[in-house]
């Protein structure tokens, strides 16, 4: 594979990677047949779409990619179990982790059953205190004054607690991966159990949660045909819950999500409106919003705060309330940064020492705070293109929480090592799990954990290279083309924003904002301007190499957005690398 535009190591260090042959040749004839821009249909052809499926694919509809809720296991009999609990005025528990699947999972079920006017007790343990997941004593006392328990995003292992939950029935809807048996209980609807398909495995807790009450709903029509409450609008719940979980926009979850979006511009949400002010979004919802904007004041609560504001936020109807609650998020995400700014550095530092070359980077520190560990895993393994652990030490235990990269399952390998004795309990997903170990067994965890990752091909890694669309001409970016562009969205996880490049363009103006972004004004010679953003341009040579460009042309790449500033639009780059043309 050549470099494309003949970069082999760009200002970042990154080698650039266009479109292979085929997908070129399939790009020029989608442009042909469908009179298409030709760089919507490079994203198009990227991404495997035909003439004849693109004005399906710009155009999704949640009609037709809905799947049928049966066909996931247990799906009926929790569906049953839930309204005959409904229907008897019965008292329910909502069980739900703390982050933003688990809050927007809990939402969504508190909303539906406050429209059938019947109110639902919210319990979401502490992250420090309780761990993730049910608890013995927690599922114990709710199941004194509780006929029902839900278990949201969570559950799926717990087998002990749940049958401490004496008394009261349990159901479990979730997506991690499931082990070789269930818990006793009436219902773990789960994708991602060991005897599905794997067809729906994308799907989030929201998503599974929206589909059991797609089934009730269903259920409540053929019994007597009464209709139940709009799940339409919650949709704006379970968009939130998909970006903010990392799960990939494809199939059905792409339909949800910007059928979700459309929702949340209605601003009919008290929590959601509440959020979106306060995060000062300025403009129409999008993927980046929920992903960078509203998911880490969301989950800012269960990682430093009280663990069940999330929830609380999303499930009120109260202006006020919310308003409230949103300004204490905001205020323990700011705190949340602070901390993560002090761990990152520590975790940095003892990741170089060890070698960032290796299948595994990893670190652990003495009283690193476990809300924060996650994101650092993320950083490192943005950093390394490697999977990454980050491990907070307490006492004699640690606990922490890992990121893996495209092509390996770090979820597997971590049931792997619980499954062996050298964790206490660990679980998750693909890219994403979390673990607590004894310290006695830190490194020989740790040792194994790096074997498995071998075993798949982490080793090899070299640095990401960096995979650009097309090329782009400044005068052929423009606000329609970025909207055109947005129908093949939303972009995301599995469905990355296309990039481009802007070949041998000459650098009109900089300035440096704060420590480390760069902005940038460059051009074609021909008249066309465009404007671009570089955050972090100063942690890497891409600012002191532009800042100091003495005139010289560069190729830049990036993603196109649309800036909007005083009620006009404009073309904004959110510049990613530059190399040296020529």
């Amino acid at each position: 594979m050549t470099d494309f535009l003949g970069v082999s190591e760009s200002l970042t260090g990154r080698r650039w990677v266009g479109p292979d042959v085929e997908t070129t040749r399939a790009a020029e004839l989608l442009a042909q047949d469908t009179a298409l821009p030709p760089a919507l249909c490079a994203v198009l052809a990227r991404r495997g779409v035909s003439a004849a499926e693109a004005a399906g694919f710009l155009d999704p509809k949640l009609v037709d990619l809905l799947p049928d809720p049966r066909t996931i296991k247990d799906m009926e009999a929790a569906a049953q179990r839930f309204l005959a609990s409904v229907r008897q005025r019965q008292r329910i528990a909502v069980f739900a982790d703390y982050d933003v699947d688990g809050g927007t999972s809990a939402a969504l079920l508190i909303t539906w059953l406050r429209t059938m006017d019947l109110p639902a007790t919210l319990y979401v343990p502490d992250r420090i205190d309780e761990g993730y997941g049910p608890n013995e004593p927690a599922m114990a006392a709710l199941a004194k004054d509780h006929d029902l328990i839900i278990c949201v995003d969570c559950g799926t292992l717990s087998h002990a607690p749940i049958a401490a939950a004496k008394g009261a029935d349990v159901i479990v809807l979730d997506h991690h991966l499931g082990g070789e048996t269930l818990p006793d209980c009436v219902a773990v609807v789960n994708p991602n159990r060991q005897d599905e398909s794997g067809d729906l495995a994308h799907l989030c807790a929201a998503s599974v949660v929206f589909l059991m009450l797609v089934e009730a709903n269903r259920q409540m029509r053929e019994a007597d045909g009464t209709r139940g409450p709009d799940l339409m609008a919650m949709l704006d719940l379970v968009a939130l819950g998909t970006v903010a979980d990392v799960a990939p926009l494809i199939g059905v979850n792409r339909a949800l999500v910007r059928q979700g979006l459309k929702v949340m511009a209605r601003r009919e949400r008290p929590g959601v409106v509440a959020l979106s002010d306060v995060s000062r979004m300025d403009s129409a919802p999008n993927s980046y919003h929920l992903g960078f904007l509203l998911g880490p004041r969301v989950n800012a609560g269960g990682r430093i705060g009280q663990a069940d504001l999330g929830a609380r936020l999303l499930s009120t109807d109260n202006p006020q309330e919310a308003q409230a609650i949103a300004a204490r998020m905001d205020e323990l995400n700011t705190e949340r940064r602070d901390i993560e700014a002090a761990v990152r550095a520590a975790a940095m530092a003892q990741a170089e020492e060890r070698g960032l070359d290796a299948p595994l980077v990893w670190a652990a520190g003495e009283g690193w705070h476990p809300g924060v560990v996650g994101i650092v895993a993320s950083r490192l393994k943005e950093a390394t293109n490697r999977p990454a652990i980050v491990i907070g030490l307490d006492g004699a235990e640690g606990k922490g929480s890992g990121r893996s990269v495209s092509g390996v399952d770090l979820g597997v390998s971590i049931q792997k090592l619980a499954a062996e004795g050298l964790l206490i309990k660990g679980g998750g997903h693909k890219m994403a799990a979390g673990l607590t170990v004894a310290r006695d067994q830190l490194e020989p965890a740790m040792q194994r954990l790096t074997e498995l990752m071998a075993k798949q091909g982490a080793g090899d890694m070299g640095p990401a290279d960096l995979k650009l669309d097309s090329l782009l001409m400044p005068t052929a970016a423009s606000v329609e083309l970025i909207s055109d562009i947005e129908k093949a969205g939303p972009f995301g996880a599995g469905a990355p924003a296309p990039r481009f490049a802007f070949p041998d363009v000459e650098i009109r103006f900089t300035k440096r904002v704060g420590e480390s972004h760069l902005k940038l004004t460059f051009g074609d010679g021909f008249g066309a301007r465009i404007d671009a953003i570089a955050f972090g341009a100063y942690d890497t040579a891409l600012g002191p190499a532009l800042e100091t460009h003495g005139g010289g042309r560069f190729h830049l790449a990036g993603r196109l957005e649309i800036n909007t500033w005083g009620g006009r639009q404009s073309v904004q780059l959110r510049l990613e690398d530059a190399a040296k043309a020529g």
